[in-house]
């Protein structure tokens, strides 16, 4: 029996994330038509489980409860498990090894990529030790940028953000922070990078979107744009960090046209199912990938023309 004959994937931390659980059961299926997907969550009741196979109201994913959730997984009959939310990939990450003994596969980076992107000031020190551009980070201002971003070092932290603020304003907006760094503002366009890579961590494809409008920390309007010139630099950084499976990089672009690399989530994104539509088929190929089947030799063809996402509310009656 091969892991594809018993297809039952994981989404964590499901929420209200329906397109993700959509395309993650589109892909699942392409794979085995009898593929099932169980929603995630600590809550209940959640919009997800509306919309999957089953539901599992699960502990929260914490030391404490690993023996209940290694439990659960082999009680479900779980053959794979998506992570979706920052503050869980850790304790993923660290879980994955335990877990492929008894055949479950956690479609995630190992620990120490993880780690590395979770806290921003080490992801900044790494890449920027390999001559990469990455925008420096610092526990307290350093040197003459007039403008600070400031930000806590470690979780997504978009609601806590402190933008474009000078150096007595960023320091009063750190002084609410629990780990605070700092880093130069620059003014540019910020971009996402969807990519995938393999078990080895090699960049199998990647593609650009613009953040056309963001509320609440996740795009709502996104659109695909060619930028070839960065490909070779993308993939040198993500390789670097060892990543593995659908990972997001975030960057800015300036008005030199030149690329700063802000920060990188080693997780499927809020709105990465437009980069599946682009091409980079992340869910497909990281599922593919463990069931054993050849990954490289499936090809890569991104979209020809420009693609908008427009993310919006929509009622479902039972």
């Amino acid at each position: 029996m091969t892991a594809s004959d018993k297809l039952k994937v994981l989404l964590t931390s499901a929420a209200a994330k329906v397109p993700l659980l959509n395309a993650l059961r589109t892909a699942a299926k392409r794979i085995n038509s009898s593929a099932l997907i169980v929603a995630g969550d600590s809550n209940s009741p959640v919009v997800s489980q509306y919309f999957a196979d089953d539901f599992w109201l699960m502990p929260h994913s914490t030391k404490a409860s690993t023996n209940d959730i290694i439990a659960g997984l082999v009680q479900r009959k779980i053959s794979h498990v998506l992570p979706s939310r920052d503050g869980e990939l850790l304790f993923w990450a660290r879980l994955k090894p335990q877990l492929e003994e008894q055949g479950i596969r956690v479609l995630i980076s190992p620990e120490r990529a993880v780690q590395s992107c979770l806290d921003k000031h080490e992801f900044s020190n790494q890449l920027i030790s390999k001559g990469f551009p990455v925008i420096p980070s610092f526990e307290e201002p350093a040197g003459d940028s007039p403008l600070w971003v400031v930000k806590e070092r470690t979780g997504a932290g978009s609601q806590s953000l402190g933008l474009a603020l000078d150096t007595t304003a960023a320091l009063q907006h750190a002084a609410a922070l629990k780990q605070p760094i700092f880093q130069p503002y620059i003014q540019g366009r910020e971009i996402s990078i969807d990519a995938w890579l393999n078990c080895e961590g090699k960049l199998k494809a990647n593609i650009y979107r613009y953040r056309v409008k963001v509320q609440h920390g996740e795009s709502q309007i996104s659109q695909t744009t060619p930028l070839p010139q960065y490909d070779a630099m993308i993939r040198d950084a993500l390789q670097t960090l060892q990543l593995t499976g659908p990972v997001v990089m975030q960057a800015i672009i300036d008005r030199q046209q030149q690329l700063h690399i802000i920060e990188c989530n080693c997780r499927f994104g809020g709105a990465s199912t437009l980069g599946i539509r682009a091409g980079v088929d992340s869910l497909y190929w990281s599922l593919a990938e463990s069931c054993g089947l050849d990954v490289n030799a499936m090809p890569f063809t991104p979209a020809s023309n420009p693609i908008t996402q427009v993310r919006y509310a929509g009622d479902l009656y039972l």
